[in-house]
Order: C-alpha cells, then structure tokens, then sequence
C-alpha cells in the first residue's frame, strides 16, 4: 500500500464569513439538517474525546441524541471507561466527521449529567432489546466470551417478559456545553476554511476565521 500517494481535492465549496451565523448553536442546526437531507451515513455518529486527570486519552464513537443552545446530549453507562473519565475530569471533546460532505465539526466544553427523569424517559423509548443490552452489558468490564453476553440478554428477557425494564441506575445521559466550536470546510489545494467560535465571558459568541 502506498498510502502516501492517496490524496484527492475537496471540490464541494467554500466557507466565507457571510456564511456563518451569529452563533454556533444555529450554524450546527444548519449542518445538520444539510447532512440529514444529504442521507449521509450515521450523521449523528460522533466521537468523544476523554482524558483522565492523569492524562490517559480515550476516543470512542457516540451517536448524539439532541441539542439546543444548551448542549449536545448523549447517552452511555456511567460506569464505563468514558464515563468514569468524565466524572473525574469534565472536559471533553466531540468531532463529527462528516467526510461525503467535506465536512467536519468540533466541539470542545464541560460535559454533565442530564436529570434521571429525562434520561428514563429516553430509556423507555428505546426498542426493547436494546433496554435489555444496557442492562446485560458491564460496559467496559472484562467478559469471558460472547456466549456470556448472550446468556445474561436472555436471563433478562425472562426475568422482565411481559412487564416493564426499570431504566438501571448506572445508564443515563450526559450533555456537552460547548465554549468553542469550530467547523471546517475542504478546500482546493489544502486551503481549507475553518471558522472557529469561542464563547465570551458575557455569554456571547465571538467567531474568527483560522489558518488551514
């Protein structure tokens, strides 16, 4: 493989500074719903960036779940390897790599738990098995085999069929509030665009455009 010959340009436009809008939150919407409507694979799937105190880096892919003005919002097991590093250092990051559209998003903020009343909630409207998963899974715990997996999802089954899954006490949502967000456009010959907001002390977003 001679990967230092694979290169290609990125064609699909440019990013000007008229083009963004007057917050991240509306620009992110914006994106969004273009990469929604482009039926690009998994536009929601992002990757979260972790570091414990100590500075052991973790990433992994999370699918969001919603956001506002307030954050970004996904869901995990408190109890894992992600969620362990973020209770004892909140900082995080997120990277949506939109690739088909040129396109990518970064986040960068302070991550906290949503209310256990909404994380039940979406608990609830999640299909059944995959109630049942969350359950059975000590995510990120040693396993012996798969057939172990498969043994504790059907135990479960049994034990809760035809009543409700109580939402467990280790699983629930998390939500990122962003103080910088930059996005990122391909440009010919490597000159990409790239816009970066930084939240200000009074609350607003101040934006500036940076070097390729």
């Amino acid at each position: 493989m001679d990967l230092q010959a694979m290169r290609r340009e990125y064609l699909q436009g440019g990013l000007r500074r008229r083009d963004m809008a007057s917050n991240p939150h509306e620009q992110f919407a914006e994106w969004m719903r273009q990469a929604i409507e482009m039926d690009i694979i998994d536009p929601t799937a992002m990757v979260l960036a972790t570091a414990t105190p100590d500075g052991d880096i973790s990433q992994r892919i999370v699918l969001l779940k919603g956001f506002d003005a307030e954050g970004f919002v996904f869901y995990s097991n408190y109890d894992s390897r992600k969620g362990r590093a973020m209770t004892a250092n909140p900082r995080v990051s997120l990277h949506f790599p939109w690739h088909a559209l040129e396109r990518q998003v970064i986040v960068a903020g302070q991550v906290d738990r949503i209310p256990e009343a909404r994380s039940a909630e979406y608990f609830h409207s999640r299909p059944r098995e995959s109630q049942l998963a969350a359950i059975a899974s000590e995510q990120s715990q040693p396993v012996p085999d798969r057939d172990a997996l498969e043994q504790a999802f059907r135990r479960l089954e049994k034990e809760y069929a035809g009543r409700e899954i109580p939402a467990p006490d280790d699983w629930g949502g998390y939500i990122v509030r962003p103080e910088r967000m930059e996005f990122w456009q391909g440009g010919r010959h490597r000159l990409h665009d790239r816009f970066e907001y930084q939240l200000q002390a009074g609350g607003n977003w101040a934006l500036q455009r940076l070097s390729p």
